[in-house]
């Protein structure tokens, strides 16, 4: 929200010694964040002047227009310059650029040659002056206040800085002039100048003539509380917008379009309460809001059709729909060079009914992020009355009447003491203390007994419990008075660390993945149709759930797996420049395989029952923890220390196999063919006979597609499904000298080393310390396997003998061929 100092002073009274800087922290102070400060007097030096056209020569030699214009400055003769707008003509009044001045941007004005002409100056346009995007000709002035030699800086107001706050989207009550300043006088501790309201309403009832008004309804009360129309006639549409009005608009962020226009946009920025103005010519019957219901399209403003919803609320009359309700405006009723007659519109919307409207579509407007936010229901008749006033004073338009349809504001108020409030906050606050904060901000107090009874605002929608009204407090004294303590963190049952179980193992897998030169990612938890369908997933991994209003319409579902966000990851990567990844993000997963049942309205005003949190639980989708890497290119990379190696399936492998371990678990290695992993490329690892995880080498096809390298490898760890042990017993620590034995053996190809590798432990004994498999073969159109295992032997109380070792490694071979049909390689 865009605020010119002008503009603020107009609502608080200033000291004359207070800087721009102080202005900022009193932001600041009560929780806004001040994007920036824009000053175009600061990028303008040297002297600038209104001038007077007195003459024109038209210079027709050339293929564009150009001008030779003479001007009174204020000076004993007059000045000429060349110019190539053709929107001026003689006794206009300009703004003149004088040799030595310099413009935004370094632009330095000096007498030059040109077109045959010699130009002592330049007229400027508000975009050369950095004080709007208008650069189809030069701006001029109102001739009645313009007056030449004037210094056009102190003229146009051009030394009016403009604070850029931050509004957050629960503080919609101070997208406004108004708002803002009521804030900033309370920061501050300076006197907040408001409208006079009745003063306004009474103002335009004495301005009332006789003719035909508009009239209004609201058939769909759930839409809206409230609606007024002023009716106008004579309305002179020609009228310009004046300078000052233009001024503001372009310094606030918008465009000057007509004068009724820029009145309904003049008055939404200045009280916060959007208005439209209807061509009243255009309107058949009355004035209504209403759903869409039977109509099926309309066009808005920015001239798009529109399929609309039977639930849009729209604003209709007897024959067609004219707006969609605090969003756009329609074409068909638009203001035009034309209208004489004019319903301006102040309605008070449901903040809901405008959400769904602006999101369905996709369709954000000034007036759509005020009515979402909160707007106060008491303003739509002040700010009629004050557009209305504008319309009259600027356009000479008759006002003859207005129409209205209200509901009663219902008067809100909340109880509480001041020390919850002093509780809540950690920070003691007295009863006086905590009564001024409150009136501050427009609340009205009465005690009973230990208890205040609060009457709340109507523009402050957000106040509707105890810690509400604690945040005002804090906030008006100061976040700094809070004192800086560290909470007490209850030991967990599993040791001084306050992280839960799941928590200690997120982190453990996270910082073991890094200390294997991994690079942790987080994305988006967003999937595309595309992507679902390139990724073959079936069963529980296709069950997705569609977003109702998707951040983008290129990705509106939920990720059932953490392998197509980490692949594109990868993939933009490796377009970038990268010559090989090693990624891995932690994440949770949405599976649609249970029906929801919605938990209903739970209240926020105290901590919901176990039934409610159950029924909240219960209504949202289960949600497993997954971690998921992806390795593309080298692995170990080449150097002076010798060459690198390509990742390979069974890095991934490793890489699983370490985390599992890590979490005292043992597990199984089963060959699977699961997407998105290579047919027969792929190793599913089972704890107690349930699938955990899966890693292997990624399907051509999408490598081909994600343009990865061949033979990229990925792998995927349920982390929430591992049991959870007890306890973690490390391996005494033996001092006997080891005895090592390599096996040898062919298998049929369709055993798995791991079937070979769990025969073999179970035939060595417990005197087995470790076995690893160091070398797989198979001859091209073979059915048997080469394998080879390095067994090492040890005992806790002696040096194993030669025939205790040989004995040990025979054991473990016949235990093989018994189970594997294995055949034992001399």
């Amino acid at each position: 929200m865009k605020l010119p100092l002008s503009w603020l002073s107009e609502f608080i009274a200033f000291p004359k010694k207070i800087t721009i800087d102080q202005i900022v922290e009193g932001f600041v102070k009560v929780g806004f964040e001040v994007e920036g400060v824009e000053n175009p007097a600061k990028d303008i030096q040297g002297p600038l002047v209104i001038g007077q056209v007195i003459s024109i020569e038209e210079l027709t030699e050339f293929k564009k227009p150009i001008r030779y214009v003479a001007l009174n400055c204020g000076e004993k003769s007059l000045r000429y310059v060349v110019c190539g707008a053709t929107n001026f003509k003689e006794n206009d009044f300009v703004i003149v650029a004088m040799p030595g001045a310099v413009l935004p941007g370094g632009f330095a004005i000096a007498v030059r040659e040109t077109y045959g002409k010699t130009s002592n100056g330049m007229i400027c346009s508000a975009r050369e002056l950095g004080l709007g995007d208008d650069h189809s000709g030069i701006m001029v002035l109102e001739a009645k206040k313009a007056k030449p030699g004037v210094d056009a800086k102190v003229f146009l107001g051009i030394n009016d800085p403009v604070i850029d706050i931050a509004v957050n989207p629960d503080r919609g009550y101070a997208m406004s002039i108004r708002g803002a300043a009521r804030e900033l006088a309370m920061s501050l501790d300076l006197e907040f100048k408001d409208v006079n309201s009745k003063a306004l309403i009474s103002s335009l009832e004495k301005k009332k003539k006789s003719g035909k008004k508009v009239s209004a309804l609201i058939t769909d009360p759930s839409g809206a509380s409230r609606i007024y129309l002023q009716s106008l006639i004579d309305v002179d549409p020609l009228k310009p917008t004046p300078d000052w009005m233009a001024r503001r608009l372009t310094q606030c962020g918008m465009r000057s379009i007509s004068l009724a226009v820029d009145i309904t946009n003049y008055v939404m920025l200045e009280l916060g309460q959007p208005l439209h103005a209807f061509d009243t010519a255009k309107i058949q019957g009355s004035l209504r809001v209403q759903r869409a219901g039977k109509y099926k399209d309309f066009v808005t403003l920015d001239n798009v059709k529109r399929k609309l919803s039977t639930e849009d609320l729209v604003i209709a009359d007897d024959k067609k729909v004219l707006a969609l309700a605090g969003t756009m405006g329609g074409l068909e009723s638009e203001v035009s060079e034309f209208t004489a007659s004019i319903a301006l519109e102040a309605a008070h919307f449901t903040p809901m009914a405008v959400a769904q409207n602006s999101r369905r579509h996709v369709l954000s407007s000034e007036a759509s992020r005020r009515f979402e936010r909160g707007v106060d229901p008491e303003l739509a008749e002040i700010a009629s009355a004050r557009a209305a006033l504008l319309l009259i004073e600027l356009s000479g338009a008759k006002y003859v009447g207005s129409s209205k349809k209200i509901t009663p504001i219902k008067l809100r108020t909340a109880t509480f003491s001041s020390s919850e409030i002093s509780e809540l906050i950690g920070c003691a606050y007295s009863d006086k203390e905590v009564q001024l904060a409150l009136t501050k901000i427009g609340c009205k107090l009465r005690k009973s007994g230990k208890k205040w009874i609060v009457s709340i605002p109507s523009w402050r929608p957000d106040l509707n419990n105890m810690p509400d009204f604690a945040e005002e407090v804090a906030r008006y004294f100061g976040y700094q008075r809070i004192p800086s303590i560290l909470p007490n963190v209850k030991p967990a049952k599993s040791g001084a660390s306050g992280l839960t179980s799941i928590q200690q193992r997120k982190r453990g897998m996270a910082l073991q993945l890094a200390a294997r030169g991994l690079v942790e990612v987080h994305n988006y938890p967003f999937v595309s149709a595309k992507q679902m369908e390139l990724f073959n997933f079936t069963g529980d991994r296709a069950k997705t759930f569609k977003i109702a209003n998707p951040m983008s319409e290129e990705m509106p579902f939920l990720r059932t797996h953490l392998t197509p966000g980490l692949l594109a990851t990868a993939a933009r990567n490796l377009a970038r420049g990268e010559k090989s990844v090693a990624l891995f993000e932690t994440g949770l997963v949405f599976r649609n395989t249970e029906k929801l049942i919605p938990a209903g309205n739970v209240p926020t005003s105290k901590r919901p029952t176990a039934a409610q949190i159950k029924k909240i639980y219960e209504s949202v989708p289960k949600q497993a923890l997954h971690v998921a890497g992806v390795l593309a290119g080298d692995f170990e990379q080449a150097g002076w220390w010798g060459s690198g190696r390509s990742a390979e399936w069974t890095d991934a492998l490793d890489l699983v196999a370490e985390l599992i371990a890590s979490t005292g678990n043992q597990f199984t290695v089963h060959n699977v063919e699961l997407a998105p992993w290579h047919p027969g490329r792929c190793a599913e690892f089972q704890v107690n006979g349930k699938a955990v995880a899966h890693a292997g080498e990624i399907h051509p096809r999408i490598i081909s597609e994600l343009a990865l390298p061949p033979r990229t490898v990925a792998f995927a760890l349920i982390m929430d499904a591992l049991p959870f042990a007890e306890s973690v017993k490390a391996a005494p620590v033996v001092t006997m000298p080891a005895a090592i034995q390599d096996i040898s053996l062919f298998v049929p190809q369709e055993v798995s080393a791991q079937q070979v590798k769990e025969a073999l432990i179970q035939g060595a004994g417990e005197l087995l310390e470790s076995i690893q498999l160091f070398d797989r073969y198979q001859k091209p159109g073979e059915q048997q396997v080469s394998l080879a295992f390095t067994l090492v032997f040890r005992a806790s109380d002696r040096t194993l003998t030669s025939d205790e070792v040989s004995a040990l490694r025979t054991a473990a071979g016949e235990q093989a061929v018994k189970s594997c049909k294995a055949v034992l390689r001399s």
